[in-house]
């Protein structure tokens, strides 16, 4: 079978015969692209966002602000935002993005008129009722508690402050602490509820904000105050996407050879920046040179046991690296992925033991323990990190076919092409 983009589906993972020594150039990052295309809607005047993340995500993202009239020029590679004001009628396309059904439903209560989301049919089981639940107490009319849904707009938001349970995403708090600022009263944010998970993403939010001069306050545990006032124009260049980086760094370790990734931060708030530590612990040497991150394998990988909790997005790739490794491992405090684009654990477990990896899933987390692998199909699930990991045995094991591949343009274009080059 040959898909629409002329990849062949399930398509073969191309198998690393020799170590690998590579410079890759990655796409900005998804969560840095679409947090500041939000920021920049919301803002004072007109702002540049250099070196956005071209793909399916971020372009959903784009269509969503310009759906309520925002202006957004993406016919260069810096795209120029424009605020106007918002209005509906309006129909968002959420597609598979987590940030547009989650982040524009706040901005949707500033516009002044109906504003209705929908998505792909995965997307609709994915929660986001908390957000919505809020808006309601914060002064917004909303239909419905998930994907299709509506928000009723009037041209502002009472706002103040509101309580809920983020413990399924970050991205809760985020979604109200981007547009809180523009809110009559601003907004108090507190969590009750289990640990919040990911929460580099929430201090990414947190960083931008107080960059375009927004007054936040996060003193307090599990408490996020923003304070009205105009969110100020500014122009960003963003950083290279590290998440995305996972299965690169990935290939350093399955073939024992060398990768770099250029303009890798020295500081960052994004939580990719933990593979350091992760691969540093499985068996890679791992520093900055002049060009960026390097990262070379040892020819063996060995077994970890990491509380994920906060890099929860990284989960797939480290899965792969573990089903893979000399000696046993065990990933907790991950429970929260069950609600990703997929049940990540049943889904990494499924697909991982299909290939002969010896794994146990757990309520919070998965455990490996070292077994030989085989060919066969890995399915996705319309996952882009799932097809990572589907990628990454690939190298290391011969006769991996990966299905529906082409479901890794949700963050990056070309994904397979630029995967199949590097081998």
């Amino acid at each position: 079978m040959t898909t629409s983009t002329g990849l062949a589906d399930p398509w073969p993972a191309p198998r690393a015969r020799m170590p690998v020594d590579v410079d890759v150039s990655l796409p900005g990052s998804k969560s840095l692209t679409n947090r500041a295309l939000v920021l920049a809607a919301l803002a004072d005047g007109p702002s540049v966002v250099r070196r956005p993340l071209v793909s399916r995500d971020s372009t959903l993202m784009v269509g969503g602000l310009r759906a309520m009239g925002c202006e957004v020029d993406t016919g260069r590679d810096d795209w120029t935002v424009t605020p106007t004001s918002l209005r509906g009628p309006a129909t968002v396309d959420c597609g598979l993005a987590g940030t547009v059904m989650r982040f524009l439903p706040p901005v949707a209560g500033l516009a002044a008129g109906r504003v209705d989301f929908d998505g792909d049919a995965h997307m609709r089981r994915r929660p986001v009722g908390e957000v919505l639940s809020a808006l309601r107490t914060l002064g917004v009319s909303v239909e419905g508690d998930a994907l299709p849904f509506g928000v009723l707009g009037d041209g502002a938001v009472p706002g103040g402050a509101v309580t809920i349970d983020a413990s399924a995403s970050s991205q809760f708090v985020s979604a109200l602490l981007l547009a809180g600022a523009r809110f009559d009263s601003g907004v108090d944010v507190r969590h009750a509820g289990p640990p919040v998970p990911s929460l580099p993403h929430v201090a990414m939010t947190v960083a931008l904000l107080r960059e375009h001069g927004v007054d936040v306050d996060d003193r307090e545990a599990d408490r996020w105050r923003v304070s009205p006032g105009p969110i100020a124009a500014q122009d960003r260049t963003i950083e290279p996407d590290l998440s995305n980086a996972a299965p690169f760094l990935a290939l350093a370790a399955v073939s024992g050879g060398t990768v770099t990734v250029r303009d890798w931060p020295r500081a960052t708030t994004q939580a990719g920046d933990a593979l350091r530590a992760i691969l540093a612990e499985m068996g890679c040497e791992v520093g900055f040179t002049e060009e960026g991150l390097r990262v070379t394998g040892s020819g063996a990988i060995h077994g970890v046991d990491l509380d994920l909790h906060d890099v929860g997005e990284l989960t797939p790739a480290v899965a792969a690296l573990c089903a893979l490794a000399d000696s046993p491992s065990h990933l907790r405090g991950i429970g929260h992925i069950r609600g990703h684009e997929t049940d990540r654990l049943a889904a990494l477990a499924r697909e991982l033991g299909g290939l002969g990896a010896d794994v146990t899933e757990h309520p919070d987390g998965l455990s490996f323990r070292p077994a030989r692998l085989h060919g066969g199909t890995f399915g996705t699930y319309a996952d882009h990190r799932m097809a990572h990991a589907g990628v990454i045995v690939g190298a290391a094991v011969d006769d991996v076919a990966v299905a529906d591949v082409g479901t890794t343009s949700k963050t990056f274009t070309d994904f397979p092409g630029f995967w199949a080059a590097l081998l």
